[in-house]
């Protein structure tokens, strides 16, 4: 697999066809946990450039519609694609994936399977906000925890894969959930319902921006996909990797980003 090149050699003609961002959170709009104000500002100029800007993100429901509410964003996918959340003429919209019904029966299971990882796999907890998970189950394996060695958390994802869930490894979780959905599933969907846009036909006009295992879709799918310098801890692990890399980690990665996009379409 090709390794990233520099963002800083991306021609600028490229950039100036992008329409809108897709973006991770954890690792790529923050910097240890906390969300620079820089990266904040980058936010504020990318949507006020007339940008579409789509955060896609394994936090859960109770995170997606806060940041709805306070971030300008056109929307956030939350819990890697279970639903996604959005502002109509000032109210909350919430579009799930699967019906209230499917939810509750699989939250049952969620339930058991958690508490047999938490059992088996020693020094590993539910995430601080898996009371607010509509869809998935979020491990944590380095966030309010001591970080688990690599065979922990291979063996917290291999418990779920057993359990038929898909998983992915994000910087601080591992994350289940039952059914195929992912990040990029649900951006298709969402891009298309919010703005009656293809991301097929259109993947040139849209960057998406990351770092973690849980962005190999978007990374595999988007000629302009980029990751924050923070990515190169785990490249060797991952079957898609990033087009571009910025030179800064976390959210400032973010912002140089933005702000080479905002530069070359004159803003």
């Amino acid at each position: 697999m090709t390794e990233p090149i520099p963002f800083s050699a991306l021609p600028d003609d490229a950039l100036r066809r992008v329409r809108g961002i897709l973006t991770d959170i954890d690792g790529t709009l923050t910097t240890d946990g906390r969300l620079p104000a820089s990266t904040y500002l980058a936010l504020d100029r990318l949507s006020r450039a007339g940008l579409h800007v789509i955060p896609v993100t394994g936090r859960c429901i109770a995170w997606a519609e806060i940041l709805t509410r306070l971030w300008p964003v056109d929307a956030i996918i939350g819990e890697n694609g279970a639903f996604y959340s959005h502002l109509t003429h000032g109210k909350l919209v919430t579009r799930y994936l699967d019906d209230a019904v499917t939810r509750d029966a699989n939250l049952y299971r969620i339930h058991a399977l958690g508490q047999e990882i938490l059992r088996e796999v020693p020094g590993s907890a539910l995430a601080s906000d898996q009371a607010w998970h509509a869809a998935d189950l979020a491990i944590d394996h380095a966030e309010d925890v001591t970080p688990l060695p690599q065979a922990a958390v291979d063996r917290i994802a291999a418990m779920m894969r057993s359990a038929g869930m898909t998983a992915t490894v994000s910087s601080i979780h591992v994350n289940g959930w039952f059914g195929r959905h992912d990040k990029l599933s649900m951006s298709r969907l969402c891009v298309k319902e919010l703005l009656g846009d293809d991301i097929d036909a259109s993947r040139d006009e849209w960057l998406f921006i990351g770092d973690s295992a849980n962005d190999v879709a978007m990374f595999g799918h988007f000629p302009l996909s980029v990751g924050v310098a923070n990515v190169r801890d785990i490249l060797d692990k991952l079957p898609e990797k990033p087009a571009y890399i910025t030179e800064s980690a976390g959210g400032e990665g973010f912002a140089e980003m933005a702000e080479r996009v905002l530069r070359a379409k004159g803003f």
